[in-house]
């Protein structure tokens, strides 16, 4: 199984690329983490959020393995604990195929993108840096995998 981030943006501050890449390098080999950024619409002032949103939700969808599962992340989104996720990776391992999960742009994820999600997933109720959230999935997805290894977790 791999997991792929489908990130809108780039360029992101020097400590988002390290402390994902910390994650990332952890993984087992059977549990792979592949980012695939997406470049942002360009805004300016002859297109609506609509339209910039559109554009990105073609990149997104054009990106996506054929096969996979797909959660978006949302802020309005299912919350679920370490536990919970881990018990969807091992559903979704049994079932084949990878995981997309989708981190939109700045004005969010378009309405067919979220649509077409087999998940809506919440991080957090706050409202997050984007590449912070691609931080904190690599790290969530790394505590979950390392669950379902048997490796213990935080005091259970």
């Amino acid at each position: 199984m791999k997991f792929f981030i489908v990130a809108v943006g780039h360029k992101m501050p020097a400590w988002i690329s390290a402390g994902f890449n910390e994650y990332v390098q952890r993984m087992p080999r059977e549990s792979r983490i592949e980012l695939v950024e997406i470049k942002p619409a360009t805004r300016g002032a002859d297109k609506s959020v609509e339209k910039w949103m559109a554009q990105e939700a073609g990149r997104i969808t054009a990106a996506l393995p054929a096969r996979c599962v797909r959660v978006v992340l949302d802020e309005r989104g299912k919350s679920l604990t370490t536990v919970d996720l881990a018990k969807r990776i091992e559903r979704w391992r049994q079932d084949g195929g990878d995981v997309a999960f989708i981190i939109g742009g700045a004005d969010g994820t378009a309405a067919e993108v979220r649509r077409d999600a087999d998940l809506l997933l919440g991080l957090s109720a706050f409202t997050l840096p984007h590449g912070l959230c691609r931080v904190m999935l690599a790290e969530q997805l790394y505590r979950a995998v390392s669950l379902l290894a048997g490796h213990p977790y935080h005091r259970e």
